[in-house]
């Protein structure tokens, strides 16, 4: 709460007679040119200052800023609101109950653990498609969905109930993002302070990367670490570095046989070659108001596709519509704009805004394109496809692989499956599905290829997980559901589904045939993430496409296809259909998008958003200040984070004899770090479940079981296709256990606990853009769990380096220039840091040195970066963490 306004921006703003308190961007000279989510920042903090950890001095840097400057002041941002999905939010909620205990240790009370910002959390995450191509598939996957995981329910439950300003959105209602822009997000908050009525811009951080989704809307905010979005619900800033920011400008109109998603994936490609790690991007210009609002939160979702923080457009006119389509009251809709105009946050194509980097796209040289087959930024045009895969499918084939194999399925179907057959055409993820100009392409461009007598290939696992049931509504308006179901895409569920790993097996007579020939097959999904090992274990090769290329993939049935040149089939008369045959007129999709949406299928939905159905209201709930944890639950279990904590903080330690757990290259992404997906009976993490009785077909996904850190543990560093260079030619979760006579191979989870019982601290090196992808707190908390002590890399994306000091871990870079191949390191060395103990002192040291010493006597030097930014965070890593240093705060109150 502000105690300081040492710049009387305070002010009152009337809007039909109801009056707001506000902090005017007018007070502070220089804040009318600033970019439109700096002003947000701006606000934050002349809202906050405390003359402590925001001071005038940090308002003036904001108000001043330079855009030429690299980022180097340091800030204190609070996030008005924090959301959630549900395998990233149990875990929050596991260490809020857990804090609730740790805190009465300490002599406090329980109760003073609280979210004290707004948190929503919405179970999306769940859903696995078990059940498909068929009208039961929904109800059967969310069947299976409440058996699995009814303890975690539970849990989450007795949290909505236990925890004040904490709401939970039950299964079935839609993807988080999707939710959050449809309903919760308010675009300007309103908060009772101190008798009065305070009004300010929505700012919002999420426990999913994809948090900037919002960005479309006007609403600041990103995805966070598991750690820091529990830290911002309990009160605590976000240190950030004022960022330099990208100016985007849009141009033109997508041409007619173009879709958002091209549009998308067109800007990720460029902004990922521009490099905009670490910065803001803003859309500007005349062309914005041409953007539809579900365009711009297609693009904003994409934002740590291309390794931005957030991807934002301003408040437009176009916002004002969607608000109103979206069902938000009247009153709020009318102090959006009232405030929006006022704090000058209303966008003017016509000012002139300063921006440290410009970028512009015309849209109309955009064509249709996917992306893959392992990185979203890897874009290729459709025309070119059939080319590139015929290239990169080499790097996924041996000398023994055939090019197919004869499958004969129980139900009768025959068919040979080949090298590149799409073996998963999944309309899924919050990226499309919240977009109606691709999700109404896709249906139109089926019931054409219906109209033609075209079919599904029988080897395609074909589905549809809306990311909200007004898709649904708008799709039984426009009455094209059969057309869809006629080619196999029937609803699955409404969740995340295929995008998050979550695909649910393949039939089993395919994925016989895949494994027993190890066949490259592929999945074609409408999704944003397609890295190696994510979208099911059974699939080397992983594309994105708009919904209307996911159709015209389960037509064709194999990448090895080349769509202008290639039929996808026949029609009754025997003439060859081509894809530009079935391909909607854009004209007729918005004819029938206008036909069809109503406000009232929002207000419907979203009326009774916090009830959920029969399973939900029927599930037992626990009551009570604190969790009764049970202890045969292999869903949720009390964390060790806390165990033998003090009010006092243990000194800092160098770090000596320590071994090399993994040597990583570059781009090694926060799913091959985090456990994520499902998991077979022969990893340490199924071992561990059968141990404790619970049989392989109820494994669930690690997702599912973020809960219980028993599994998580023992599932970092497992991804299928990680590669650890202390092993040839080995993938997966594996090292050297340097703990035996000459290093045998061993499970990562293995070797690290045989290190733990030795005292051996450990080490991971790695390469360039560590840590980059979905912002996920276990690839943090395993790694800290393991007994890592510090990672030595290149460089990092910004959340995992964040999350790896909230768990205790120091993140420390090699020398510009240098990489563990240049410095001749192989992983077999033990290493000593030095310098670390600096931090004791109250001062971050620049570099540590690094002496690693070989198996032959001679050793290596360097001085490593030390990758601790900012003061806030030197904080929580002197005292062991970020929870650590949160819970010492709130006990000495």
């Amino acid at each position: 709460m502000s105690t300081v306004d040492s710049f009387g921006a305070k002010d009152v703003l009337d809007v039909n007679g109801t009056q707001y308190e506000i902090y005017r961007l007018k007070a502070l000279k220089g804040a009318e040119n600033l970019p439109y989510s700096l002003k947000i920042l701006l606000e934050n903090l002349l809202r906050t200052e405390d003359g402590a950890n925001v001071t005038q001095e940090h308002i003036k840097a904001l108000a001043e800023w330079d855009p030429e400057a690299q980022p180097n002041t340091e800030i204190q941002f609070t996030p008005g609101r924090v959301i959630m999905q549900d395998f990233t939010g149990v875990p929050c909620i596991v260490d809020l109950a857990t804090m609730r205990e740790a805190i009465e240790d300490l002599g406090g009370d329980a109760a003073r653990v609280n979210p004290l910002s707004p948190a929503e959390l919405v179970i999306d995450h769940s859903v696995q498609i078990d059940s498909f191509g068929n009208a039961d598939a929904i109800e059967r996957n969310m069947d299976i969905e409440y058996q699995r995981n009814g303890e975690r329910y539970q849990f989450l439950r007795w949290g909505q109930t236990a925890f004040d300003d904490f709401k939970v959105v039950p299964p079935g209602m839609g993807i988080v993002h999707q939710v959050n822009i449809e309903n919760l997000a308010r675009v300007v908050m309103t908060r009772e302070v101190d008798g009065v009525n305070r009004a300010y811009p929505d700012t919002c951080v999420g426990t999913d990367s994809h948090t900037t989704m919002e960005n479309g809307i006007g609403v600041l905010g990103w995805g966070v670490g598991g750690i820091e979005a529990e830290a911002a619900m309990l009160g605590q800033p976000i240190s950030m570095l004022i960022p330099r920011v990208v100016g985007f400008k849009l141009t033109g109109e997508i041409p007619a046989g173009a879709t958002a998603t091209d549009v998308v994936l067109t800007i990720t490609e460029m902004l990922r070659k521009h490099g905009v790690v670490g910065k803001f991007v803003e859309f500007y210009g005349e062309g914005v108001a041409a953007v539809p609002l579900a365009n711009r939160a297609t693009i904003g979702n994409m934002s740590p596709e291309f390794g931005s923080t957030a991807a934002i457009f301003p408040i437009d006119d176009v916002t004002m519509d969607y608000l109103r389509l979206t069902g938000r009251p009247q009153e709020q809709i009318d102090l959006v704009e009232a405030y929006a105009k006022e704090q000058g946050l209303w966008h003017d194509p016509q000012e002139e805004t300063r921006f440290s980097e410009y970028l512009e796209l015309d849209l109309s040289t955009v064509v249709p394109s996917i992306s893959g087959p392992k990185r979203p930024q890897d874009r290729i045009e459709l025309d070119k496809a059939k080319g590139t895969f015929e290239r990169d499918v080499k790097n996924y084939v041996s000398d023994k692989t055939p090019e197919s194999a004869g499958v004969s399925m129980e139900d009768g179907r025959e068919f040979e499956l080949e090298n590149g057959a799409v073996s998963i055409a999944s309309i899924t993820s919050c990226t499309n599905t919240s977009n109606p100009s691709v999700m109404m392409a896709a249906a139109v461009l089926a019931r054409n290829a219906v109209d033609k007598g075209l079919a599904s290939k029988p080897w395609v696992k074909t589905s549809i997980a809306p990311g909200s049931k007004v898709v649904t509504d708008y799709y039984e308006k426009s009455g094209l559901i059969p057309s869809l179901e006629a080619l196999g895409f029937y609803i699955v569920g409404y969740g995340c589904t295929t995008c998050i790993g979550n695909s649910g097996p393949l039939e089993s007579e395919i994925s016989q045939a895949v494994q027993d020939n190890d066949l490259a097959v592929t999945s074609v999904l409408s999704g944003n993430r397609n890295f190696e090992g994510r979208i099911n274990p059974d699939v080397k090769m992983n594309y994105l496409a708009s919904p209307p290329l996911v159709v015209a993939y389960a037509l064709a049935g194999t990448m090895d296809f080349d769509f202008q040149n290639e039929p996808l089939g026949q029609d009754s008369e025997g003439n060859d259909v081509y894809l530009k045959d079935i391909w909607p007129d854009p004209t007729e999709v918005q004819q029938i998008i206008d036909d069809s949406i109503e406000t009232e299928m929002f207000t419907d939905s979203y009326g009774t958003i916090f009830d959920g159905d029969e399973r939900w209201q029927s599930l037992e709930t626990p009551t009570g200040k604190t969790f009764e944890w049970d202890a045969e639950s292999t869903y949720v279990r009390k964390p060790p984070y806390f165990e033998g904590m003090t009010m006092e903080t243990s000194p800092v330690t160098d770090i000596e004899g320590a071994r090399v757990l993994l040597k990583l290259g570059d781009s090694v992404t926060t799913d091959h770090i985090s456990p994520a997906g499902s998991f077979k009976s022969d990893t340490p993490a199924g071992k561990y479940l059968i141990e404790n009785g619970v049989e392989r077909k109820d494994f669930n996904s690690y997702g599912s079981r973020r809960g219980n850190h028993e599994v998580m543990i023992r599932g970092t560093f497992a991804n299928i296709r990680i590669k650890n260079q202390l092993l040839d030619g080995v993938e997966g979760g594996f090292t050297r256990d340097f703990t035996q006579e000459g290093g045998p191979q061993a499970a990562v989870y293995d070797a690290a606990m045989n290190y733990q019982e030795a005292g051996v601290p450990l080490v991971v090196l790695g390469g360039k853009e560590y840590g980059s992808g979905s912002s996920r707190d276990w690839a943090a908390k395993g790694t800290s769990l393991l007994g890592v002590r510090a990672v030595i890399t290149e460089s990092y994306e910004r959340i995992h380096r964040s999350n790896l000091i909230g768990m205790g871990v120091l993140p420390l870079q090699f020398p510009q220039g240098e990489s563990a191949d240049s410095l001749g390191l192989d992983g077999t060395e033990t290493f000593s840091i030095s310098g670390v103990t600096e931090l004791n002192d109250g001062r971050t040291p620049k570099t540590v040195k690094v002496t690693a010493a070989k198996e032959d006597g001679s050793t290596v030097e360097f001085d490593a970066d030390v990758r601790i930014d900012t003061p806030g965070e030197a904080d929580y890593y002197r005292n062991g963490g970020i929870l650590q240093y949160v819970l010492r705060q709130m006990a000495s109150k």
